[in-house]
């Protein structure tokens, strides 16, 4: 069992946000930046851009709830005791500050693509 302080839930999270940015953030920022040849050449480059766009629904889903699960998991580690060895326990606070500020970026990421993936064509029209 992967324990509550560890790095593998932010960095689930981040990766999983960072997949909706991708999604959809970039194809909008091109355009609206009127870089739509470069978007073609991207897309070329890497095809799974339009499998990713296709089934964004379930790409923001699996992130979400990653997100929830990372959120979740920050919350229950937040009073857990660190190590009694004044090393480790500078360590373990650090590590708890560095989790905190990742779950934090991984969240602005997924409200940006969900921005653009959602809203974005209704606001910006």
């Amino acid at each position: 069992m992967i324990k509550e302080d560890s790095k593998f839930y932010p960095f689930l999270s981040l990766f999983t946000s960072v997949g909706t940015l991708v999604c959809c953030t970039l194809p909008a920022i091109f355009v609206s930046l009127g870089a739509g040849a470069t978007l073609a050449s991207f897309v070329t480059n890497f095809p799974q851009l339009i499998w990713l766009s296709q089934y964004k629904e379930i790409v923001f889903s699996v992130a979400g709830i990653c997100l929830l699960l990372g959120g979740y998991m920050q919350y229950k580690a937040r009073f857990l005791p660190c190590p009694a060895d004044p090393e480790k326990a500078k360590a373990c606070t650090a590590l708890r500050r560095f989790n905190l500020w990742l779950y934090v970026v991984s969240v602005v990421v997924f409200l940006i693509g969900a921005f653009f993936a959602f809203v974005a064509k209704y606001v910006l029209l």
